[in-house]
């Protein structure tokens, strides 16, 4: 006999079926998981802390009870949930580990808001879910600040870089991008002495100093009039942001054109990267892989 769960959510859940819930936090999975429990008398309810109970049910909830459990608990549990579900039990289960929820759930349920915005294979809606989670993650970033840092401060002073930021996809200064998405590198400088040729560059590196790319103004074309003591500057690196997701410097100098440095700040500002799937290195290649179906050699 179809489970059924009550308005607002109104729908019927089959039998023996494993069903992964995911969403931020206040997003209403409590709520849903109340609602089965009060129109549900034979369902077993197992929080976090509480201790795992997998002996035959007709409905079984575990909100977030397997969050603190060890590797080993982990896998006796999914092999647990699954025999569950094969003499009959539907199994809720809401966590945030999404390997075990692709290895275990039969369909997702995305909560958002109160509502399931999403339900489906898990594979899509997964996907779906880690895109938001990626855009919610971009937007906190926005209330990042940070002052730049000086400890590397070198040159001889003939120009001084007053800002650095790292604008989002809207132009709005953020430490935390989306990967492939447009970000822009903004630096604002003032010449306390006459220069001819100033040459304006960035270099960004990982975390741990890897030189992931670098350019200036004259490499890129763009050169400037001789500036005067007391004006300033603004210059704009825009770029597509295919980087994976981690965490990145940048650096920024103006110096002559043969590399004396005016002012350079190594390291200056952070931002990090996310994306709405892993993917291992520091380039974003996008790849797209496809198969062929050769003849068998015999």
């Amino acid at each position: 006999m179809p489970i059924v769960i009550p308005e607002p959510y109104g729908m019927s859940v089959p039998d023996a079926a494993v069903i992964g819930v995911v969403g931020v936090k206040g997003s209403g999975k409590g709520a849903l998981l109340q609602a089965i429990l009060q129109s549900n008398a034979q369902t077993r309810l197992v929080s976090l802390g509480d201790p795992l109970n997998f002996s035959p049910v007709p409905v079984l909830a575990l909100d977030g009870a397997l969050a603190c459990q060890d590797p080993l608990v982990k896998a006796r549990a999914a092999i647990s949930i699954e025999r569950s579900r094969r003499n009959g039990s539907t199994v809720f289960l809401v966590s945030h580990d999404e390997q075990l929820l692709e290895r275990v759930a039969d369909e997702i349920w995305w909560m958002n808001d109160g509502q399931i915005v999403a339900k489906g294979d898990p594979r899509e809606v997964l996907a779906k879910y880690r895109d938001f989670v990626a855009m919610r993650m971009s937007e906190w970033g926005r209330s990042l600040t940070e002052p730049l840092d000086l400890s590397s401060r070198r040159g001889t002073g003939a120009a001084e870089i007053l800002s650095l930021d790292a604008l989002d996809f809207a132009g709005v200064p953020s430490g935390v991008v989306k990967s492939s998405e447009d970000v822009t590198i903004r630096t604002v400088i003032r010449f306390r002495d006459a220069i001819e040729q100033p040459v304006i560059g960035i270099m960004i590196r990982t975390r741990i100093g890897f030189e992931v790319y670098g350019t200036n103004t004259q490499l890129e074309g763009l050169s400037f009039e001789p500036r005067a003591a007391g004006s300033t500057i603004q210059v704009d690196f825009k770029f597509p942001c295919d980087l994976c997701p981690g965490d990145y410097t940048v650096t920024a100098a103006c110096h002559d054109p043969d590399g004396t440095p005016h002012d350079w700040l190594d390291d200056a500002i952070s931002f990090s990267v996310v994306d709405s799937r892993y993917t291992a290195g520091v380039a974003n290649l996008h790849m797209q892989v496809f198969s062929t179906l050769l003849p068998d050699d015999r």
